[in-house]
């Protein structure tokens, strides 16, 4: 038996975000002030896909609790919707977009803090809401990843979506470069343009490569006591 139920994990990583998020909506910086506001940046995209999957896990929750033993067919159609979801959102979003922030952050930060994270910044977001924003989403995804089986598209299909986002975000930053003359994160204003486009194309397969690793982690996970049993037999 668990020391604590993932019903109740789910809630508090959710209250988590929720904090992590107000205070980071708070944060006067004038980069929120600007064309996009807040969703120019990745972190923050990745922080409402953290608090949406992880209020959609807790809604599941509450519906299996208030359905246990009840004979519905369309509740139980329903709750079966709302865990398709779930999963792909586990499987396209959640993992991979959180495990990629976590990756490229930490990467770039420790090779030169400037191109992704400037000193300045430490004016104004405080030690503990940078790794809320760039630490513990990882954790928390492994957590959830642990406790609650998520069941994978095809991957194809899983790939294809990925890429879809991946592809999205680039044009968003493209976009906004347009309308603004100024890059996203410092580091493509000190790269040429042939080697953003590399720089964008690597960056789409890290992604690509993070949900397959997320797909062999889930299957471990949950193959392997079925693996045992098998091999017992």
């Amino acid at each position: 038996m668990a020391l604590i139920p993932s019903q109740v994990l789910r809630v508090a990583i959710l209250l988590s975000y929720f904090s992590i998020l107000c205070h980071y909506k708070a944060l006067d910086m004038p980069a929120h002030q600007t064309y996009g506001g807040s969703w120019k940046f990745l972190t923050f995209i990745d922080l409402v896909i953290q608090a949406v999957f992880f209020g959609l896990c807790v809604l599941i929750d509450v519906s299996s609790l208030l359905t246990k033993g009840a004979d519905s067919r369309e509740q139980e159609r329903q709750l079966k919707k709302l865990i398709g979801l779930r999963d792909w959102m586990m499987a396209v979003l959640a993992f991979p977009v959180g495990a990629f922030v976590v990756f490229t952050f930490w990467s770039l930060y420790l090779y030169d803090r400037e191109l992704v994270y400037p000193k300045l910044l430490d004016n104004f977001i405080p030690q503990w809401l940078n790794h809320g924003m760039h630490t513990t989403v990882l954790p928390f995804i492994i957590i959830e990843m642990r406790t609650t089986h998520h069941k994978y598209p095809r991957r194809p299909w899983g790939l294809a979506a990925v890429c879809c986002f991946g592809v999205g975000y680039v044009l968003w930053t493209c976009w906004v470069h347009q309308v603004t003359g100024v890059w996203v994160y410092p580091v493509l204003e000190r790269i040429a343009p042939l080697a953003r486009a590399v720089f964008f194309s690597a960056m789409t397969a890290v992604i690509c490569v993070f949900y397959v690793l997320g797909e062999i982690l889930n299957s471990y996970i949950w193959d392997q006591p079925h693996t045992e049993k098998v091999k017992g037999e």
